[in-house]
């Protein structure tokens, strides 16, 4: 199965049982590549619909602190892109899961955008998705992975002008999904009202013509079935990160880390699996 259509099955899979999907982050590297696959593992049985593979970077400008934290033991263990290319490999070999590289522009443009593209096709990646490089300026790196079968996955926020709607309309190829942070902060802010970005998604996904996951905010159980009521998807990150480095804080094995990351993706996905209820909406 190829990269857009491993995307699209999901989101259409979804969209015909009337829910959304669950996507989950996890930083690569944090608090180990052996580690972070254990903990992809995890997602993948616990219920997660497409994996984002966050390359740590040292100035996460859209991250809060847990995120931050997580990068920058990853770094210090000698984690960064190639490590997170790595532990692509390690679960495509595994899994046909849609993999989201996520991160930040400067890694990519110091391996080059060109060779970036090519490593994550050949990694199992299906789709980029940069925070900090707006589509004014991705002309470079969109068309390398467009050339290498990879989608460019757009962000929107509430400050999104109608003009930066509007070229997402226009755009070819369609992004394989958008997006849309739920607030305009860092991860882990918890401030969303989740409701609202919800319905904010579902039209912005009849505007633009693909589908729309909200992001940012989310945290537990609750959070995730308020987002998925009208959204095609849900980002769950900060939590899966605090897990994590709660785990190792009390000394726990691997295995028992991935053990609390199975159970959390778990609950969070019987919220954004179940059907849609509008009495929360």
């Amino acid at each position: 199965m190829n990269a857009p259509s491993r995307l699209a099955e999901v989101f259409s899979r979804r969209s015909s049982e009337g829910s959304a999907a669950l996507v989950t982050y996890l930083c690569a590297g944090d608090p180990s590549l052996e580690a972070s696959f254990a903990h992809a593992m995890a997602c993948i049985e616990g219920g997660a619909d497409i994996l984002e593979l966050g390359c740590p970077f040292s100035d996460p400008t859209a991250d809060g602190e847990a995120i931050a934290r997580a990068s920058q033991r990853s770094i210090a263990a000698g984690g960064g892109l190639l490590q997170t290319l790595e532990l692509a490999r390690r679960v495509r070999a595994v899994s046909d899961v849609p993999l989201v590289l996520f991160g930040y522009f400067n890694p990519l443009f110091v391996h080059g955008e060109a060779r970036s593209a090519e490593d994550a096709a050949r990694a199992g990646i299906d789709a980029l998705l940069v925070v900090d490089l707006p589509p004014e300026e991705d002309h470079e790196l969109r068309a390398a992975a467009t050339r290498n079968g990879l989608g460019i996955v757009p962000l929107l926020a509430p400050t999104s002008t109608e003009a930066r709607i509007a070229g997402l309309v226009l755009a070819s190829p369609k992004a394989p999904f958008v997006y849309y942070v739920s607030v305009a902060g860092v991860t882990g802010s918890g401030r969303a009202d989740l409701a609202e970005a919800s319905r904010r998604a579902a039209t912005l996904r009849d505007q633009i013509g693909s589908p729309c996951v909200v992001g940012f905010g989310v945290s537990d159980e609750a959070g995730a079935k308020r987002a998925a009521t009208h959204a095609d998807g849900v980002v769950v990150g900060t939590a899966i990160v605090r897990t994590i480095e709660d785990a190792a804080k009390e000394g726990l094995s691997v295995a028992s880390q991935a053990n609390r990351v199975r159970a959390l993706v778990a609950s969070l996905a019987s919220a954004v699996h179940g059907p849609r209820t509008s009495a929360i909406s």
